[in-house]
């Protein structure tokens, strides 16, 4: 469809040909990021606009529609500031912003060589809607007074109630007039007429400050990616190809991986230390030289074929730094760090007779001031939808539950991500109230307190997880939660295909108290 009288540049927008999920051809509009000129033919790397970058790719000229070429538009000129071309002319307000900006940075600058973290935007209450596929239910906020955390969960409709922020030494956020929430079952039948609102987007778009000024760094080992910078470069997959094991893995995303290496046709890693090669043969001579059968670290979970190793940032920092970039391939929301001295990482693996083979992975800060319990997790992809992702979710809770912690993921979400935690975080919720037993012939009742002591779940995860599911009603003067039939039935569903669970009884870990640096 191409036609070659017309020259298309980087910018051009047209629709491609692509096939959809039922295999069907679709034209969706792409925008065309890069040009390569192969011997014989031209190759163009497209974007679909509102897909997720994970689809981009290189396409022949015969995918493009050339009749429905949009050309980029030519940016207004604007006035010139101090004698250079394009900048932007003073205002005192953001003279007065920027000074300040630079100010706070000097004065909190780390005092060792280490990576600065990525700015805390601004526009903190930027809902994860944005980063949820189209026909993803979008759940509500507690309230505009929530605290920093609630303010990242998207919107939905309006409800009957607000749910205000309190003291944290108050028995519970008064769901009631005497501070319990009812249970109440099977009290409302199912309604199928009803849909939530749904609202989709891209990565990019739920990470821009509201004016482009960002606030001033956090110190602490924050991961999440700083779009501010994005160029031509990182946002075009750099490896085509990944060994890894009996698996060959194709990148969704940029990793910087050395120049030199993207260039290859298949990029090789042992799978037990991670390290990159550049061929077969190399990999097999390494092979040769490394001890590893498993993670570095210690082993602190083992129950049948699955194990969990705990590796410390500073003490495997080369192995450390090799799992980071084999994750930035699936990671795109998400910095790379290379000082991995803040963080502890948690290496799930599935034993066989040639090793310990690694399935996915999860990272957290040793000190979070923010209670975190995960900054990255990543299944790899040969094991995704296989219930990995909700394994590794629910072993983060359990360190949570050792350590006496409620915690909660480093927003934002991806939007695999956001799907996973809504899943798990639901399923938990609702297995603690079908389990409820009520006394003297009342309703059961449980605060919301009492569901995150029990669960590790963040407050505020439990309150956006309950309006998700539409599960908080107001009847006879008082907040009751309902679970109508259609509830209960999914749930059972569900539940009867999650066959991976974690035992707490083959969990062997100590917390530190990582206040004292000579933990470090």
């Amino acid at each position: 469809m191409a036609d070659h009288s017309v020259e298309i540049t980087e910018g051009c927008r047209l629709p491609v040909l692509r096939k959809n999920q039922e295999n069907e051809d679709e034209w969706p509009l792409a925008e065309i990021l890069s040009v390569k000129d192969n011997p014989g033919k031209k190759l163009y790397y497209v974007h679909y606009i509102d897909f997720n970058k994970r689809l981009d790719e290189w396409v022949t000229p015969d995918r493009l529609d050339i009749k429905k070429l949009q050309f980029p538009k030519k940016e207004a000129k604007t006035p010139m500031k101090n004698g250079l071309p394009g900048s932007r002319p003073s205002s005192p307000e953001r003279d007065v912003k920027k000074s300040l900006d630079l100010h706070v940075q000097s004065a909190s600058a780390p005092s060792r060589g280490k990576t600065l973290p990525t700015p805390k935007r601004k526009a903190e209450s930027v809902s994860l809607a944005t980063q949820v596929t189209a026909a993803t239910p979008v759940p509500s906020l507690p309230s505009s007074a929530e605290a920093s955390q609630a303010s990242v969960y998207p919107a939905m409709r309006d409800t009957s109630f607000s749910i205000k922020s309190r003291d944290e030494h108050e028995p519970l956020t008064s769901l009631t007039t005497n501070g319990t929430t009812s249970i109440q079952r099977h009290l409302i039948p199912p309604q199928p007429g009803r849909k939530r609102k749904s609202c989709g987007g891209t990565d990019e778009d739920s990470q821009d400050s509201s004016d482009g000024i960002p606030s001033a760094p956090r110190m602490t080992g924050s991961l999440v990616s700083d779009r501010s910078h994005d160029d031509i470069v990182t946002r075009m997959k750099n490896i085509d190809c990944i060994e890894l094991g009996r698996h060959r893995l194709k990148p969704w995303y940029f990793s910087p991986y050395p120049q030199e290496l993207t260039s290859l046709p298949i990029l090789y890693l042992c799978e037990f230390c991670l390290k990159y090669l550049k061929s077969l043969k190399c990999l097999q001579r390494h092979l040769t030289k490394c001890n590893l059968r498993h993670p570095p670290g210690n082993e602190i979970y083992r129950k049948g074929t699955i194990s969990f190793f705990e590796i410390d940032g500073r003490k495997n920092k080369a192995y450390s730094q090799n799992l980071c970039l084999l994750a930035k391939c699936f990671l795109d929301h998400k910095t790379l760090y290379y000082d991995t001295d803040p963080f502890l990482f948690y290496v799930m693996t599935e034993y066989d007779s040639k090793g310990f083979h690694i399935v996915g992975y999860f990272s957290k800060e040793k000190e979070s001031t923010e209670d975190y319990n995960v900054a990255c997790i990543l299944t790899l992809p040969p094991y995704q939808r296989r219930g990995y992702g909700k394994l590794l979710i629910e072993f983060s809770y359990e360190l949570s539950k050792v350590e006496g912690k409620t915690g909660t993921p480093e927003k934002p979400l991806s939007d695999l991500g956001l799907l996973s935690y809504r899943s798990y975080w639901s399923q938990t919720i609702l297995e603690i109230l079908m389990d409820l037993k009520s006394e003297n012939g009342e309703r059961p009742q449980i605060t919301i307190n009492e569901i995150s002591e029990i669960t590790s779940v963040k407050k505020e995860d439990v309150i956006s997880t309950l309006q998700y599911l539409n599960l908080i009603n107001y009847y006879k003067g008082q907040y009751i939660l309902t679970l109508s039939e259609d509830i209960v039935e999914g749930h059972e569903r569900a539940m009867q295909k999650r066959h991976l669970r974690i035992d707490p009884k083959c969990l062997h870990f100590t917390p530190k108290d990582w206040s004292k640096r000579g933990k470090w």
